[in-house]
């Protein structure tokens, strides 16, 4: 069983809609397929010849031995989940998280959002009602920890600040800022709103942009390093 590889980035190229990087580690070149989002993290931030650390799952067929690799352990375990799911493939589940974050799916499959499921390439309506009926089964907890978050931490009363979230969110993606990466800063944006409040003059839609933006910037230097 291969859990993870830590190793030099040789090379990586796309075919088709699937995104491969070629990893040199001891001598010996492990080609995998990795998620779209961290594909082009790592050709914009062009850091080949670096050492990356990656978790793998390791599918063995007849007639090939294919890898795939995740940046978090959770992205791999999610992956895994939705591979036992009857009649679903590793490119369907590839799909899912390169379109969708897991606390994205796991709100589709709260809410029933077969529209947002079916939109994954190759994902039909048996399918997708199959996926989310299974998925909700296995995510029971995730799913009631999103719902006592939104109740408790994520509240905010003021509608004014929720629309300026929402005009937030709706700009960093027309700056080109990827959903995954939006969605990761938003807890963070919903702690900060209640500091900015005690001073009226800061909690303002320009403060809140530069504050999403600082964040999102950090990110991908830490990538980078």
């Amino acid at each position: 069983m291969i859990s993870w590889i830590n190793g030099e980035l040789v090379e990586l190229w796309q075919t088709n809609q699937k995104f491969f990087v070629l990893i040199n580690c001891q001598g010996l070149g492990y080609e995998i397929q990795i998620l779209e989002s961290f594909f082009l993290k790592l050709k914009t931030n062009q850091i080949s010849n670096k050492k990356i650390t990656i978790w793998l799952k390791h599918i063995k067929k007849e007639d090939s031995d294919l890898l795939f690799g995740f940046t978090s352990k959770d992205q791999k375990n999610f992956f895994i989940e939705i591979l036992s799911i009857r009649g679903v493939g590793s490119q369907i589940g590839m799909g899912i998280l390169n379109k969708f974050s897991i606390s994205e799916v796991i709100n589709a499959i709260k809410t029933q959002n077969k529209k947002l499921i079916c939109s994954v390439p190759g994902v039909g309506q048996k399918m997708c009602d199959r996926l989310i009926l299974e998925l909700k089964n296995k995510f029971k907890s995730e799913i009631q920890f999103e719902d006592n978050k939104g109740k408790d931490e994520f509240e905010i009363n003021d509608p004014e600040t929720n629309k300026m979230i929402q005009d937030l969110q709706l700009t960093l993606k027309s700056l080109n800022y990827k959903n995954k990466e939006i969605n990761s800063i938003l807890p963070i944006i919903y702690k900060e709103v209640d500091l900015l409040a005690q001073k009226e003059d800061n909690l303002s839609f320009e403060n809140l942009l530069k504050l999403a933006m600082n964040y999102l910037d950090k990110d991908s230097s830490n990538l980078a390093r």
